[in-house]
């Protein structure tokens, strides 16, 4: 079925964050029930916090928390209100290209 509908198709988004003073770096958002532990980012050697996620197209509203502080991405291009008075930042995946004729 996900040959016929791409927008089911999960891709790979990279989201990055440079911080190279934070122990603890995670993402919440609608993508993981807003669970502010259940997806941390990893640091790498040059204090960018990284993390590959697989979401279907769409656009999915999230927070990084960042050593338990909940912030926008800086990164990102996109905003939304959020109900708290804040912004949260928006991800916008888009369907994947398809090179092959069905």
């Amino acid at each position: 079925m996900e040959e016929r509908f791409p927008a089911l198709e999960e891709q790979e988004v990279v989201l990055e964050f440079v911080s190279p003073t934070a122990s603890q770096v995670n993402v919440a958002g609608e993508f993981n029930d807003w669970c502010p532990k259940s997806t941390p980012l990893t640091k790498t050697k040059d204090g960018e916090w990284v993390i590959r996620l697989m979401l279907r197209a769409g656009e999915y509203e999230y927070r990084l928390v960042v050593d338990g502080q909940w912030i926008e991405d800086p990164e990102a291009d996109q905003r939304a209100a959020n109900p708290h008075g804040g912004f949260n930042s928006v991800l916008r995946v888009p369907l994947a290209i398809r090179t092959s004729i069905l």
